[in-house]
């Protein structure tokens, strides 16, 4: 079967690439930049006059095959790393600028973890500036660089040296950075629109414009998007990739988006654009952590250490909680851990994160995140290892599977797909094949989305059904279920109605259960159950029987020849079924037998005497005044008599 990620990704057509700068403040990150594209990536007039990048900074760059890529400038000064990462958050294909007179420095090394962290896998590196060094230093520097980069993951990164002065070694550049580009895959992953918002600014007669690397998903104006954390929400008026308007701009690309009826005060850097409802902002995760210590203190990073976590273009502060009772993490070592942010980032499986270290501020490492919304807990179970095991290889069939097997009750596509951070089309595709594969089930609930859960959990839910309902029957022998409420409450109050529905639907298919109205009962007792109405009917006839035509109150009645009340009632309900009792009203009933006879007793009185009243109709009716006026009224109800004044004849 083809992977659902992959053709989605197809159907999305194939994603442009972005191009991301990195390394030590003047290093000749802009002016290169500025040399390869002809466009000046420092727009603000105090980048300018400071000569020093503050901000990102965007271009265009068209390679030798006359493919574009879009460029992000990022800042080399150690004050604007969040503004780096930020910017190193979306792209593909890192150029990594060292100048050949200084060397590797601190930012190279900060730049170059953050790159590694985020995944970004596809570096060329630039040694800048060889115009300044001799070819005697320009050889050495260069064997410096490659010997450095051997520790790192971009060991085989070619090495191109340059200057943006002279133009010396740009077009060996452009074609390295082409050769990688071919090689490059887009690093996001998804066919809903996510765009983490890397600038905010107002276009006169056009209104608010965000910018930002396109993560997933297509672009298009008049599409709905939702604005995260916040949840508020707008749509596309226009798209601008490159400066050029188009009608769809596919992910991986720089783009500008032109917003509809949202002021610049309402979207800020930081803010994820997302199609809406696709994503559930999230204040905890699940992460696979890295402790890399750039700063190089050798110190170990101890549990529920607060740091500032950066992720997208948004940075929060949280406290990182190492799993498992592990106290400590030494620089170099990974493990799972639970992140417990601030404020709320919009997260999902398989984003990438950095976290820096809260004060003084570096970069201490980051991770992948496995998890959006997991459970409050730092101990994981063997299932939960399980999950994050699968999660972390990459195993999105197996997670969804290990989600419903690890659900208390059963879920949906969207319920899995809330949990992990993935999208919904591609988690139910995943499930179905589950079905198919018979590793789990799917189960049906009134007015619900198709729910899954595992044969296993399905029939434990049923035996419990089983075992409360053969508990009632033992404590209860006279009646005939429990309410369906109370059941409910017993053995699966968690669970929405319409589902705890569908599991009595399953027992009762499975003869663990009968359903009469809101009432649920054990087959196996049904026997027992009519055998005490039939008891408990022949003890209210006796009891009617003795009373005569002047019998007790009903309740009092009842409640002396049956010790229960609902077992009374369903009796009594069946001897006024069969005819053997008549019911005044909830006061009074007679015994149907002799009732009948002292109905004929007066039909033949008032055939003799042509009508009589309520004082002379008592006798043959062989009951006092109390009870002959009800009775009276009843046979008026009836049919059998007629009142006319006090007088009463036959009808």
């Amino acid at each position: 079967m083809v992977d659902t990620r992959e053709r989605m990704a197809k159907e999305a057509g194939a994603p442009d690439l972005v191009l991301g700068t990195a390394g030590h403040i003047d290093h000749g990150k802009s002016s290169l930049v500025r040399a390869l594209t002809g466009v000046d990536p420092d727009r603000l007039e105090e980048e300018k006059r400071r000569g020093i990048t503050i901000t990102l900074g965007f271009a265009q760059l068209a390679l030798p095959d006359g493919r574009t890529v879009g460029v992000v400038d990022v800042p080399g000064h150690e004050k604007f790393v969040k503004h780096m990462i930020a910017g190193a958050t979306g792209i593909d294909v890192a150029l990594l600028v060292i100048a050949a007179d200084d060397g590797v420095m601190p930012q190279t090394v900060e730049h170059v973890a953050v790159l590694q962290t985020l995944g970004i896998t596809r570096c060329v590196v630039a040694l800048t500036k060889i115009d300044l060094v001799d070819d005697e230093w320009r050889a050495f520097m260069k064997g410096e660089v490659e010997a450095w980069l051997a520790n790192t993951a971009y060991a085989h990164a070619p090495v191109i040296e340059v200057s943006s002065k002279t133009g010396e070694g740009l077009d060996e550049l452009k074609r390295a950075l082409q050769a990688e580009c071919d090689k490059a895959e887009h690093v996001k992953h998804g066919s809903l629109l996510r765009l983490p918002v890397d600038r905010v600014f107002t276009i006169k007669g056009a209104g608010t414009v965000v910018t930002g690397t396109l993560w997933s998903g297509t672009a298009r104006p008049g599409d709905e998007i939702e604005i995260l954390p916040e949840g508020a929400r707008t749509r596309i008026r226009s798209v601008q990739m490159h400066n050029q308007p188009v009608e769809a701009a596919p992910a991986g690309n720089r783009v500008a988006l032109n917003l509809n009826n949202v002021k610049t005060d309402e979207v800020h850097v930081g803010d994820m654009l997302c199609a809406p409802a696709s994503i559930e902002p999230t204040d905890q995760i699940d992460v696979r952590l890295t402790y890399i210590d750039v700063a190089g203190t050798g110190k170990p990073l101890a549990t529920g250490a607060r740091m500032h976590v950066a992720h997208g273009t948004r940075e929060v502060l949280g406290r990182v909680l190492l799993c498992d009772k592990v106290p400590q993490l030494a620089p170099g070592g990974s493990v799972y851990a639970q992140i417990r942010l601030e404020e709320l980032i919009a997260a999902s499986y398989g984003d990438r994160f950095i976290v820096r270290t809260y004060s003084p501020v570096s970069v201490a490492g980051g991770g992948v995140i496995l998890l959006a919304h997991p459970r409050r807990r730092t101990t994981l179970s063997a299932p939960e290892h399980e999950l994050l095991d699968a999660l972390r290889e990459g195993d999105l069939p197996r997670a969804c599977e290990l989600s419903v097997q690890q659900a208390p009750r059963p879920v949906s596509a969207a319920d899995v797909a809330r949990m992990i951070g993935w999208e919904e089309p591609a988690v139910a595709c995943d499930l179905d094949a589950a079905v198919d594969s018979r590793a789990i089930e799917a189960f049906a609930a009134k007015g619900m989305p198709r729910l899954y859960w595992t044969k296993r959990q399905l029939q434990r839910s049923v035996s419990a059904i089983e075992k409360a309902l053969v508990a009632f029957h033992t404590a209860h022998p006279g009646e005939r279920g429990m309410g369906k409420a109370e059941l409910q409450a017993q053995v699966a109050a968690h669970m929405p109605a319409p589902v705890f529905d569908g599991l009595v639907d399953r027992s009762v298919a499975a003869d663990k259960a009968v359903v009469v109205g809101n009432t649920v009962g054990h087959p196996s007792f049904g026997g027992n159950t009519d055998e005490a109405e039939r008891a408990a009917g022949e003890a209210i006839l006796a009891a009617l029987a003795e009373g005569g035509m002047m019998p007790e109150a009903l309740p009092y009645l009842l409640s002396k020849a049956v010790d229960s009340p609902s077992l009374a009632s369903r009796a009594l309900a069946r001897l006024e079924k069969e005819g053997a009792v008549v019911r005044l009203n909830r006061e009074y009933a007679f015994d149907g037998a002799v009732f009948h006879a002292h109905v004929q007793a007066l039909r033949e009185w008032l055939t003799a005497h042509g009508s009589g009243t309520v004082a002379d109709l008592k006798e043959p009716l062989g009951t006092s005044r109390k009870f002959a006026v009800p009775i009276l009224e009843y046979l008026d109800a009836h049919g059998v008599t007629r009142r006319d004044g006090d007088s009463r004849t036959l009808q």
